[in-house]
């Protein structure tokens, strides 16, 4: 497909479709459910695991290392979007809202 347009309404239509067929085996099969559950739940604490395991792995190793005013804010602002996603976590687990709000999107994209 040369056509742009035309190659973008096919896949768009094949996404859909997908997410269709998704959503029947879902409600068809409810372990299904589960086992996606399963597999977020997951993710997310090896996530967690992977960015606390991965700064113990880094942090001793900088410490003759001395770093200009640019290289350190550039990591402060990662350390904010670090905490902006955590508290986001963290309020999402109290509250069952798991929506991610037009400002926090903004944050985590750097804007």
């Amino acid at each position: 497909m040369r056509d742009d347009t035309a190659r973008f309404l096919v896949n768009r239509a094949q996404f859909d479709n997908s997410n269709e067929a998704r959503e029947r085996i879902r409600e068809r099969t409810p372990a299904v459910r589960r086992i996606e559950h399963t597999i977020e739940y997951l993710d997310l604490v090896a996530s967690c695991h992977q960015y606390v395991a991965t700064l113990g792995r880094l942090v001793p190793r900088m410490r003759d290392q001395e770093f200009t005013e640019d290289e350190r804010e550039t990591v402060r602002r990662g350390i904010s979007k670090v905490r902006a996603a955590a508290d986001w976590l963290e309020a999402a687990l109290d509250s069952g809202q798991f929506t991610l709000d037009e400002q926090l999107a903004q944050l985590l994209k750097g804007e």
